[in-house]
């Protein structure tokens, strides 16, 4: 099934004429020279541009390489103007599956007929992406305006086929690379794995979109749709239909007249509440799901949709996330190298000076620019990428993080080129690590464990009383154990004196007769 699988990447590949892209690599080498090799596959596309030509490529390998476009293409600072542009078309605009197939399936979840929910559904889909696609409707006797979201047919068996090739990858980097058992890549497409399978369930991101809507109820620079959950499914999703522009219409923005320097700063600060405050982030905030509600262009705010990528972090995950970035902020480098240590993502015996000077001589060249040029997810980047030099073991957990810095970065840029994220960033972690620190937070957290203390404190005399008769039994039954294993252990001793003598003689008889 892989090798089917690796076959159709590589025609694919071909067909669209895509060898132009490919590195100077000695692996991209062979891909081109294996590409050569089939003959057979007729071109496609032939005389489209580049950029096209990429997209349909992407989007005839299905929804696992439609994300890795659609993520590129809010990297307007790493590709070219003419790729972003038509990668941007796989956030929303993937070739639909028949409405009328759409509204079975919708039928068929419900147990109803359309018209008993719904006055108006329109068979046209209003967007289609690489997982699901979207329909207009009006809810029954309300009229009130809602988006039916269904998941595309059999997707989860594509996605199944992708899967089960990067496990294979996975398994090759471990046991053929030099220290491939600290990238930890099977865990990495085990995470990967269980964050498309909830992508796949939409009760999971009616949950989600709940949980997210919550935590900005009363928010002034983020809005979330409100879900209706008795009508969604694992293969359905109903929610409020919003009205506000494409974050991707930068024209449409600019003609609104909306301050885009503060939009750019908002984005930021929503992504740093979502890491730090809420320790829950959408984690697939691709110019797609985002929308900008214009109707006070000088107070801009966000609307976020799709919701099925979400991450989360430990609180230790957050607290030394917190303090590396404010020490590269302070370009305070034994501080990073020092919590890399602590935080066990890279060995306890790494020497704290050589780790210090490797931190210091791949970040101080940044330093060099202005601020508003420094990349935040190249800093991200750079920083695991000295640590890995010292054994660092990847940690899946934060790749979701680092993707979503990925897309917070490359949007804000776009919206205002001059973004300075550390302008922004720097004194919302200062804050929250400061209230981290604080008597009012660890007032807060005594006070959250009081309840529980004072019930086990009447039951600890007790308990105590109990677990030392436990120990006594415990030690009566080690000493018996003891004593039989120091008897066994003496028969054994004679035993082998009585085998060996017997041996002895017996080499003695030979020798004599």
């Amino acid at each position: 099934m892989k090798f089917l699988r690796i076959y159709k990447i590589i025609a694919v590949q071909r067909a669209y004429q895509l060898s132009e892209l490919l590195p100077s690599h000695k692996y991209a080498y062979w891909l081109k020279l294996i590409s050569k090799c089939l003959f057979w596959v007729r071109p496609k596309a032939k005389g489209k541009p580049v950029g096209e030509r990429l997209r349909l490529a992407l989007q005839e390998l299905g929804p696992i390489w439609i994300k890795f476009g659609q993520m590129m293409s809010t990297r307007h600072d790493l590709l070219s103007k003419s790729l972003t542009t038509h990668l941007a078309l796989l956030q929303d605009n993937v070739t639909a599956f028949d409405g009328q197939l759409a509204a079975q399936i919708i039928e068929k979840a419900l147990g109803a007929p359309l018209t008993d929910y719904f006055d108006e559904f329109d068979l046209t889909p209003l967007a289609s992406a690489s997982i699901a696609q979207v329909h207009a409707a009006t809810m029954k006797n309300t009229q009130i305006p809602v988006v039916v979201k269904v998941l595309r047919p059999n997707i989860k068996s594509e996605i199944q086929a992708d899967i089960e090739l990067m496990y294979w990858v996975a398994e090759k980097l471990t046991t053929s690379v030099k220290g491939g058992a600290r990238l930890r890549a099977s865990e990495i497409v085990n995470n990967y794995e269980q964050t498309l399978l909830n992508e796949l369930n939409l009760r999971q991101e009616a949950h989600n979109t709940c949980r997210l809507r919550e935590n900005f109820i009363d928010s002034q620079v983020l809005y979330i749709p409100y879900v209706y959950q008795d009508l969604c499914r694992e293969n359905i999703l109903v929610e409020e239909r919003i009205s506000g522009v494409s974050i991707a219409n930068i024209e449409a923005l600019h003609r609104a007249g909306v301050n885009l320097p503060l939009l750019a700063e908002r984005g930021v600060e929503i992504f740093f509440t979502q890491v730090f405050r809420d320790n829950f982030f959408h984690a697939d905030m691709h110019p797609g799901n985002i929308f900008i509600d214009i109707s006070d262009p000088q107070d801009p705010r966000y609307i976020g949709i799709d919701c099925a990528i979400v991450g989360e972090l430990t609180h230790q995950d957050q607290q030394y996330l917190a303090e590396n970035f404010i020490a590269f902020f302070n370009r305070d480098y034994r501080k990073i190298a020092q919590l890399y240590i602590d935080s066990g993502w890279v060995p306890e015996d790494t020497h704290l000076y050589d780790f210090e000077m490797a931190m210091r001589d791949v970040c101080e060249p940044i330093f060099a620019k202005p601020l508003g040029e420094i990349s935040f997810a190249t800093v991200l980047f750079n920083l695991f990428n000295v640590a890995r030099r010292f054994n660092m073991e990847v940690q899946p957990q934060l790749i979701l993080l680092e993707k979503t810095l990925f897309y917070i970065e490359g949007l804000g840029r776009q919206l205002y080129p001059e973004l300075d994220l550390w302008k922004t960033a720097k004194p919302f972690l200062e804050n929250w690590y400061a209230e981290q620190m604080s008597i009012k937070t660890f007032i807060r957290q005594v006070t959250k464990t009081v309840p529980m203390i004072s019930r086990l404190l009447p039951e600890l005399p007790s308990q105590l009383k109990s677990q030392q008769r436990v120990n006594q039994v415990l030690k009566s039954k080690l000493d018996h154990l003891s004593q039989q294993l120091y008897t066994v252990q003496r028969r054994q001793l004679h035993q082998s004196y009585i085998l060996t003598a017997i041996i002895i003689a017996v080499i003695a008889l030979i020798v004599l007769y």
